[in-house]
């Protein structure tokens, strides 16, 4: 069984305790990573705290290097890194899956990396001259989820070093390995110490956000999580950047053709089995087009293959974990329960792996829990709609808002309904199209905080403002 150590101060660290990860697609074991104790997490912290000084005074164009010198290594290295994706995490290699995870990350490395964050004159007249610089914050504690271990891994870690931070993050305990690994390979370019990782359980992720070490804290997962950590960070007021998922809503309007959208709509809502937050996660149809649509998207769902993702060809693989498939077998025999129309899919497939079909359920009351509820697997509830108003309203009723869609030919009609979602970001025919440069953030109890292109970059930084009196200063005699 395969080892991966921690990381910290630039060093391989094991310990006593290990934790064992499990491939979904099989039920194997896969290998172990070490449970980190009180005096890791301290450690890994020091050596933050050490070398951010250091790392900081390193000019950014400098910072710039080194930092496409480690997208260099990534992509050297994209084929192993894939490969460890897919046993840990269940995403297939090819399509939408671990190399495009991989090719991900590395254009994320690369972006932050190529950006302009110059001096901004904030005023200025005869007397003076005001200038606003971005500073660093200092130790940036990140928690890292399970369903894309390393794209969201990078999301987290590159920015901040750019700014001049460095970093202690903790991957998910359920896909601990490919993101150590990831650490591990930007250590053989980056000084020791500007990025440690640090493998455990909750528990470990607990100690990074209480500690004093950190000016903030990046977290992805969930909204009482989110709350937790809001909580256990008071005292320190830390800042927080929290992406919180989504019960994203997409609204197809009666002037599309449903034939022409239905690739894209599956892959909006089964990207990664939608164990991706900015899935499309409740699709409302008008009634006029409703049949259509959903016999489209299952004519699409019908020729998608299924499996473990290292055999050739398979382009959905398993639900990752064990109560996250728990979790969508309950709410789709919820759903039967109450007499929705199971039109694809609905029950567990047999074999050893977490293997739930692609699931479409019709005719679905609003109420259901699967409807109010972040799945996160591969189900999707189709509502029926007739006046736009009212889908409008009902797409804006959830408590969460990170993305939603509008789907329609006519393009200014499709804004005029995108400007009245309550969603961080609304696309248009598209969901969950993503862009190293677009700042992207939620709305409601999604969270707060944006990543990505320079609005990302600010967020893990301080504003300075450096002010110049213009006046000559008379000097002694």
């Amino acid at each position: 069984m395969h080892e991966y150590p921690m990381i910290i101060n630039g060093e391989g660290v094991t310990g006593d305790a290990w934790l064992t990860v499990v491939n979904p697609a099989t039920g194997e074991d896969l290998g172990r990573v070490p449970a980190a104790g009180a005096d890791d997490v301290a450690a890994a912290m020091a050596s933050a705290r050490c070398a951010q000084r250091d790392w900081a005074a390193v000019p950014d164009t400098d910072r710039c290097a080194l930092l496409m010198q480690a997208a260099d290594v990534l992509e050297a290295n994209a084929g192993p890194l894939a490969e460890l994706i897919t046993a840990e995490q269940g995403k297939p290699l090819g399509g939408p899956g671990s190399m495009f995870e991989v090719e991900g990350a590395v254009a994320w490395t690369r972006v932050p990396a190529s950006l302009e964050l110059p001096a901004e004159t904030v005023f200025e007249d005869d007397t003076r001259r005001d200038e606003m610089i971005r500073r660093p914050l200092g130790v940036i504690g990140a928690i890292a989820p399970w369903n894309w271990p390393v794209l969201i891994a990078i999301w987290q870690i590159v920015p901040s070093l750019r700014m001049g931070n460095t970093v202690v993050i903790k991957p998910s305990e359920f896909t601990p390995m490919a993101t150590l690994e990831v650490v591990r390979l930007m250590n053989t370019v980056l000084p020791p110490g500007v990025v440690n990782a640090v493998s455990g359980d909750g528990e470990v992720g607990r100690r990074i956000v209480t500690s004093p070490e950190v000016a903030k804290i990046m977290f992805t997962g969930s909204v009482p999580t989110g709350r937790e950590i809001m909580a256990a960070s008071a005292p320190n007021l830390c800042r927080l950047t929290l992406e919180l998922g989504g019960n994203d809503a997409a609204i197809v309007l009666p002037d599309v053709d449903p034939e022409a959208i239905a690739m894209d709509l599956f892959w909006g809502a089964f990207i990664n089995m939608g164990q991706t937050c900015a899935c499309a996660k409740r699709l409302y149809v008008h009634d006029d087009i409703y049949e259509d649509v959903v016999a489209a998207l299952d004519a699409v769902a019908e020729r998608i293959p299924m499996g473990n993702g290292l055999e050739e060809g398979n382009l959905l693989g398993p639900v990752q974990n064990r109560p996250q498939f728990d979790k969508v077998v309950s709410l789709v025999d919820d759903a039967r329960a109450r007499g929705a129309r199971i039109v694809r899919g609905g029950r567990p497939l047999d074999g050893p792996g977490l293997f739930y079909p692609v699931t479409l359920v019709a005719d679905i009351d609003e109420d259901a829990p699967l409807v109010t509820e972040e799945q996160f697997g591969p189900v999707l509830p189709i509502l029926r709609y007739q006046l736009l108003d009212d889908a409008v309203a009902r797409a804006n009723a959830s408590p969460v808002g990170l993305g939603a869609s509008v789907w329609s030919s006519d393009p200014g009609r499709a804004e005029d309904v995108a400007r009245r979602l309550d969603a961080g970001t609304v696309w248009i025919n598209q969901h969950g199209v993503i862009h190293p440069m677009v700042p992207f953030g939620g709305s409601k109890q999604s969270g707060f905080g944006l990543e990505f292109g320079i609005e990302g970059l600010k967020s893990v930084s301080r504003p300075q403002v450096i002010s110049h009196r213009k006046e000559a200063v008379a000097g002694a005699a």
